[in-house]
């Protein structure tokens, strides 16, 4: 048995060689991370089935290179910033009225624009659009449920800014 795997083994070795041969550099630069990836993927397997390796420490040595698309994720760190800054702002004291994002007015007010993004509605739906709406949206992004109550008070902010005008 240990003479046909190794005879499969010279044949399947012979065979990469032999098409690696017939690659252009730019291709085998492409495929050098690809065999690579895989014959460690292939030993993190192996490794984690026969008991030798924990299977978080599989886990962390999978993400590794995955590290090469780091700089790409990077131009997504203003987002990042914004949004734990506007956390943060939140967590210090609430709002203070000084936000003025797209969509809302000079004295921190949030627009019926505004509102109707956040509920998902268009700017001529009825009152029970609104409603039906907002009830949709908290029943996922409560507090109690998971959600932040940043998210919880947009919402309700964006229900009173439009059944406010319906009303007015």
């Amino acid at each position: 048995m240990q003479w046909i795997l190794g005879i499969a083994l010279a044949a399947a070795v012979f065979v990469v060689l032999k098409q690696w041969g017939a690659l252009s550099a730019e291709r085998k630069k492409a495929a050098t991370w690809k065999v690579v990836l895989v014959v460690g993927g292939a030993l993190l397997v192996f490794m984690v089935l026969t008991g030798r390796i924990h299977v978080l420490t599989a886990a962390v040595a999978a993400v590794i290179p995955l590290l090469r698309k780091l700089p790409a994720l990077l131009k997504y760190a203003p987002a990042i910033n914004r949004m734990f800054a506007d956390r943060q702002q939140q967590d210090t004291g609430g709002q203070t009225g000084q936000h003025s994002g797209p969509g809302s007015n000079l004295n921190g007010q949030m627009s019926e624009r505004e509102a109707c993004d956040i509920l998902g509605v268009k700017a001529g739906c009825s009152e029970e659009d609104i409603v039906m709406a907002h009830r949709r949206l908290m029943q996922k992004l409560h507090p109690d449920r998971g959600g932040s109550d940043y998210l919880a008070a947009k919402l309700n902010e964006a229900k009173q800014v439009l059944l406010g005008k319906r009303r007015a």
